[in-house]
């Protein structure tokens, strides 16, 4: 029998289309233990605009979330100022802040196993005059550790990057033999915790055109890249590259690699999207927690018309169930050392 876990569930920005997201997983009973951690008003008047049948349940820690069809469990949190559908409102900022705020606390408490993200609206939030760069940052703040590492994954495919939301100009300046040894000792250590990957194989892409070109297309694989992977493949880590990132994401690489670890956030992640958007999983290791997230925006255009498809959210909760039953089996094992390799197979 599965061990039973708890995950929060954000509703993300109000204007969007996290918080009829969260309502559609009442539709049908289910098997998931979720939690919306959400302003109880603003799910009341998205239901009642979509005409949804929800009879949403206060919860508190200790309590059992509700699974039964028209049946969802809300802990609320106060603050949302605007319910509109499909506008945005700065007022709105630090409520949105809050609900995650509330669910990592919560999942550090040991009230939740984990935490699944629906988007939020990283613009609207920095023109309240709160400086925000994603879920991925906030919780590496808020947890309070060095260095997280994002990663999407399909059933197929899984993309790690070493920079996440930074201007292109700024990327190869950020791509340092630090910054690149934490990103892989915590992509390996993770995809052996959670995925049950006891020797990962990771590709990893050079960062300029054909990887470099030996020096002639820039310097950055010679002297920062190869020497760093160099470094970690004499540590055990099984590190392969740099490789050209217009050949890497074929089947004569990928058919044998665990994961694939790109320089920078659009160069990985639109073979992905493309590969597999709306079923995909945004994961955030590094993190002494679970969290998972959409692969999508908040689609405002899509806001109160009850045409958002919920498909991501789905695989981000089956995800997330996932990885919080490996962990605990990680921590019932070695209860001091939550990176010691789990063996379990990951579903």
């Amino acid at each position: 029998m599965r061990e039973s876990v708890i995950l929060a569930l954000t509703a993300g920005e109000p204007a969007g289309i996290g918080p009829e997201l969260c309502l559609q997983l009442a539709a049908e009973k289910r098997d998931s233990a979720v939690v919306v951690v959400a302003s109880q008003p603003l799910l009341e008047d998205r239901a009642r605009l979509l005409g949804l049948d929800v009879t949403l349940h206060p919860w508190q820690p200790g309590m059992a979330p509700r699974k039964g069809a028209g049946e969802l469990s809300v802990l609320h949190v106060g603050g949302c100022v605007s319910l509109q559908a499909g506008k945005l409102d700065t007022a709105n900022s630090r409520y949105v802040l809050e609900t995650l705020t509330v669910a990592a606390n919560g999942c550090l408490e040991g009230d939740f196993a984990g935490m699944v993200t629906a988007p939020v609206h990283k613009g609207v939030i920095n023109e309240a005059g709160i400086e925000f760069s994603g879920h991925t940052e906030f919780l590496q703040e808020l947890c309070g550790v060095e260095r997280v590492v994002m990663m999407l994954a399909t059933e197929e495919l899984r993309v790690a990057l070493v920079t996440t939301h930074l201007p292109l100009k700024d990327v190869p300046a950020a791509i340092t033999p630090e910054r690149l040894t934490q990103v892989a000792t915590i992509l390996d250590a993770d995809l052996k915790t959670f995925f049950g990957i006891e020797q990962p194989r990771i590709l990893v892409a050079g960062l300029n055109p054909h990887a470099g070109e030996g020096g002639h297309l820039g310097r950055e694989e010679v002297e920062v890249i190869e020497p760093t992977l160099e470094k970690l493949r004499a540590d055990g880590l099984q590190m392969v590259g740099p490789l050209p990132a217009d050949t890497l994401f074929t089947p004569h690489w990928l058919d044998d690699a665990d994961a694939v670890l790109a320089m920078y956030h659009d160069q990985g992640l639109p073979v992905l999207k493309f590969q597999g958007f709306g079923r995909a999983v945004n994961i955030t290791l590094g993190l002494p927690i679970v969290r998972t997230s959409v692969d999508h925006g908040t689609a405002l255009d899509l806001a109160g018309t009850g045409k958002a498809d919920a498909g991501s959210l789905h695989t981000a909760i089956r995800v997330g169930e996932q990885m919080a039953r490996c962990l605990k089996a990680v921590n019932r094992k070695a209860p001091n050392n939550r990176k010691a390799t789990n063996k379990e197979n990951f579903e």
